[in-house]
């Protein structure tokens, strides 16, 4: 492998993860570097989308994935608070193809994990200093290690540590809402819609639910406004009886599954805008370290899956003689207008649910008219982008 390229992923998430797989798949040397003692997902559900499913799919990942994901399709609604229907949620691609499942955190990383060769993983490894020259680049830890790689890709989140070294740092920003959020077992709620995902909208707030791990649990996030600004955590306490006074008066069946939630967590929200690069030499930033976006549209996790087969497609096949810093730029000239365009409307579809509107009927229209968008978002092959990108077509 003397001439082979060696990528370092700083950040063992679900991007850096999902990176690693793809780069693997296309005979890249790679290397996981996660500052963590162990591997692991905090959070609960999260959604993946017809145009990440398609590339896991490809890697592989087919069954795995099958076999501890809730299949979301027909049944899925947009409703008003009181439990009013106001459209369908799209669950399928332009084709018809139903690629969308709730996913447990946890579960997806776990399947990740287990198609990294164990040895190219490295925990305990938080990422202190950076250098580069022209030959290579060079990572400094935390625990005195040190590693060299001809490329690194900062896979580590929205406070990540490498952005510094790609662009001047701001700190996110606080979107003025926090989610609470949790699971309940689907058999205490044993008439709750199977296999479908439900929003509820109401006035500067909204309710969702959809089902994770084969169906067994449902998952919960519930959105509220903030006079103070919420740390963006994971694993922080929420308090489940200002949860329940916060959609008092809703839907009865929102009212029926908050009787029971036994506790709760809550994050504060946060994106960024638009970064103005996200190259600089041999140093490339992927996922929320790129490109950090609220979750109203569950596009978060699925738009790093993206980055990481963009880049594994467009590194396929080459060596350390090869222009690399220009292949890095290939690759953010390819995925910064889509993630620009997929962040901002998070915020916008945000204000639909959360009935930021003077006039509903204008909400509900864009509601509707969503359908399209979203087909234009889920039809997106970003691995055969990226080969016409690669191959000059």
């Amino acid at each position: 492998m003397g001439n082979d390229i060696h990528v370092a992923v700083v950040g063992g998430g679900i991007g850096g993860l999902a990176a690693a797989v793809a780069l693997s798949r296309r005979n890249i040397n790679v290397s996981v570097y996660e500052q963590a003692k162990t591997l692991g997902e905090v959070g609960a559900g999260i959604f993946i989308y017809p145009n990440s499913l398609r590339q896991l799919e490809r890697m592989g990942l087919k069954d795995a994935l099958a076999a501890v994901g809730a299949r979301v399709g027909d049944g899925s609604k947009y409703r008003r608070m009181d439990g009013s229907v106001v459209g369908s949620i799209l669950t399928t691609d332009s084709t018809g193809w139903n690629g969308m499942y709730g996913m447990h955190r946890a579960d997806i990383l776990n399947v990740l994990a287990a198609h990294i060769p164990a040895n190219a993983i490295y925990t305990d490894h938080r990422c202190v200093d950076f250098m580069q020259d022209d030959q290579c680049t060079h990572i400094t830890f935390e625990n005195g290690k040190t590693t060299q790689a001809d490329i690194v890709i900062a896979a580590d989140g929205i406070h990540s540590k490498l952005q510094k070294y790609v662009v001047d740092q701001l700190p996110p920003e606080y979107s003025g809402f926090r989610a609470y959020r949790g699971l309940i077992s689907r058999e205490k709620l044993p008439d709750w819609y199977p296999g479908t995902h439900q929003v509820w909208m109401g006035e500067n707030k909204h309710f969702m639910v959809f089902p994770v791990r084969r169906g067994e649990l449902l998952n919960y996030v519930g959105f509220v406004p903030t006079i103070n600004e919420t740390i963006e955590s994971w694993s922080a306490i929420g308090d489940k009886d200002e949860l329940t006074a916060s959609f008092s008066g809703w839907d009865p069946k929102v009212g029926e599954l908050l009787t029971k939630v036994e506790n709760c967590f809550w994050w504060g929200l946060y994106d960024r805008k638009p970064l103005n690069r996200w190259v600089n030499g041999r140093l490339t930033l992927l996922g929320d370290a790129a490109h950090a976006m609220l979750p109203h549209l569950g596009q978060g996790v699925n738009q790093a899956i993206e980055d990481g087969v963009a880049l594994a497609v467009l590194l396929e096949g080459k060596s350390k003689d090869d222009p690399i810093v220009d292949i890095l730029k290939q690759y953010e000239a390819l995925r910064h207008p889509r993630t620009d365009l997929v962040q901002a409307e998070a915020r916008q579809n945000g204000m639909r649910y959360d009935s930021r509107y003077t006039d509903l009927n204008q909400r509900d229209r864009e509601i509707a008219d969503a359908a399209v968008f979203r087909r234009v978002l889920y039809d997106y092959d970003v691995e055969r982008i990226a080969m016409e990108v690669r191959d000059g077509l």
